[in-house]
């Protein structure tokens, strides 16, 4: 899934090399913490969220097999 999440981000930034993703994994859940380079995080979130909405919904179907639930935190 990290992997997963790094495609869609790195495609979205202009410094796909800054682009980081800590897994921390739980009995339930699956938090993953994003990080991005200065001046991306506008593009990661998107105009009103949307773009982050769309990743978020991707990953919980994608974890939706594996049986944990999973959570994107997006930081700076």
């Amino acid at each position: 899934m990290k992997e997963f999440i790094l495609f869609l981000v790195k495609h979205l930034v202009d410094n796909p090399d800054a682009v980081q993703v800590n897994e921390v994994d739980g009995e339930r859940t699956v938090v993953y913490e994003l990080r991005v380079g200065d001046g991306d995080m506008g593009k990661v979130i998107g105009k009103r969220g949307n773009t982050a909405k769309s990743i978020r919904t991707l990953l919980a179907a994608a974890s939706a097999k594996t049986g944990k639930r999973a959570v994107l935190e997006i930081l700076e």
